[in-house]
């Protein structure tokens, strides 16, 4: 039991880290673009959870606020799809990405996608970005888990932002 209790603080003791991290890491210089933003959510997000698998949920958590933190961004969940997962050679799950933009103008997405096992416990959580979608057009980009996942894996969109 001691044992497994020291595995539970250090696990916790990690994710804390990380989540620190990527908090630190995502605040950066004020004034950063909608893109920068993103891009930096992106990066993060994905090093902190291929780091420790206790992290995935406070990396999920902190991808949500951070996407929250996007100006003048709207909330494009409606407008997303996470096509079904596939399993590479390499173990990584890739799953791909379709954003459909119903603004007048053209407009980038920030998309958070999260992987779940079999019983929906979360796994790995990403974020991807999709640049300059045209007004009206749709375009693809690859969701791809940052370690090997095995089993039963299921990808939902946790969160999209249109900026």
């Amino acid at each position: 039991m001691a044992v497994r209790h020291r595995t539970r603080g250090a696990a916790a003791g990690a994710a804390a880290a990380l989540a620190l991290t990527l908090t630190a890491a995502l605040t950066g210089c004020g004034g950063d673009s909608p893109a920068d933003t993103a891009r930096k959510a992106e990066s993060a997000v994905g090093s902190i959870a291929s780091q420790a698998s206790g992290a995935v949920e406070s990396a999920a958590a902190e991808a949500e606020r951070r996407l929250g933190d996007i100006q003048d961004g709207a909330d494009a969940k409606d407008d997303v799809r996470a096509g079904p997962p596939v399993t590479g050679a390499d173990g990584r799950v890739r799953s791909e990405v379709t954003v459909r933009n119903t603004d007048d103008s053209a407009r980038s997405f920030a998309v958070q996608v999260d992987f779940r096992d079999a019983g929906g416990r979360l796994v790995d959580t990403v974020i991807v970005t999709v640049d300059q979608v045209q007004a009206g057009q749709s375009a693809t980009a690859t969701a791809r888990s940052t370690h090997d996942l095995s089993g039963d894996v299921r990808t939902d969109v946790a969160r999209a932002v249109r900026y």
